[in-house]
């Protein structure tokens, strides 16, 4: 009787579940596209932090005020620019000396500025991220991918073979840190978006019939949409994650099973 107690217990502890109340948060490539969405997605499920960092400090700014402005977010949750240059080993250093100032650790980290982040992580403090990460509260960090590096890039004249390959290279690290990580309680998971209307994409999708041709390609019959993005990360970053380490999530609709070429 005593067992079945405690599993009734663990059934009804599921109302927070996808709850990231009081978390930290830092998200590169954040003031626009993906990593807004995513921010926004982080904020409103209770993040206390969101750090946007991206090149231009304008950008930065205003997609701080953006956020600033949800209705929904926490009493006393804050949205920070943070610019930075992440091709510049510098630059992150100061993003990270930035970032400390305000907080002794990062829960969550979403690097979403290209491939830049790989070297950098390693010179960041591990007891940043360890501050708080816990067997049962594992920190997480999630790289944006692309199903380009899961299935085969578009070819031809308009070939991506370049991004393709960067972008398989950022799921073997997410793969490789997941098992260096894991034992210190840090989950890292790669997220491998489809076509999502956004200013680095838009030309492409343009080059390769348009959105509207594009969405009738996907099983389900759109493009991501910044729910979906941001749903996704948001689910990688919460308590309903914590079994999952070293995966890449397609979030395409199905179009990559479909075996249409992206």
């Amino acid at each position: 009787m005593a067992s079945e107690a405690a599993a009734q217990v663990q059934l009804n502890n599921f109302e927070s579940i996808f709850s990231l109340e009081g978390k930290v948060a830092v998200v590169t490539g954040g003031s626009r596209g993906l990593g807004l969405h995513v921010a926004s997605g982080l904020l409103q499920a209770g993040a206390s932090k969101v750090y946007i960092s991206s090149r231009k400090a304008t950008a930065c700014d205003e997609a701080a005020a953006v956020l600033n402005a949800l209705p929904n977010k926490r009493p006393g949750a804050q949205a920070i620019a943070v610019p930075a240059d992440g091709s510049k080993m510098a630059e992150l250093d100061r993003l990270v000396a930035e970032v400390g100032k305000t907080t002794d650790h990062v829960d969550i980290l979403f690097a979403n500025a290209g491939a830049t982040w790989g070297a950098p992580f390693d010179e960041y403090p591990e007891q940043a991220f360890k501050a708080k990460a816990t067997l049962q509260d594992p920190s997480r960090v999630i790289i944006t991918a692309s199903v380009a590096g899961i299935g085969i890039g578009t070819v031809g004249k308009n070939g991506t073979y370049a991004y393709s390959a960067s972008k398989a290279a950022a799921i073997s690290l997410a793969k490789t840190l997941a098992v260096e990580l894991g034992p210190r309680h840090i989950l890292t998971n790669a997220v491998a978006p489809g076509f999502y209307p956004s200013k680095m994409a838009n030309g492409l999708m343009e080059m390769s019939g348009g959105q509207e041709a594009l969405a009738k390609a996907s099983p389900n019959g759109h493009l991501g949409r910044p729910e979906d993005i941001a749903g996704l990360v948001v689910f990688l970053s919460s308590r309903a994650s914590s079994h999952i380490n070293g995966e890449a999530i397609a979030t395409d609709g199905g179009r990559l099973l479909a075996g249409n070429k992206l």
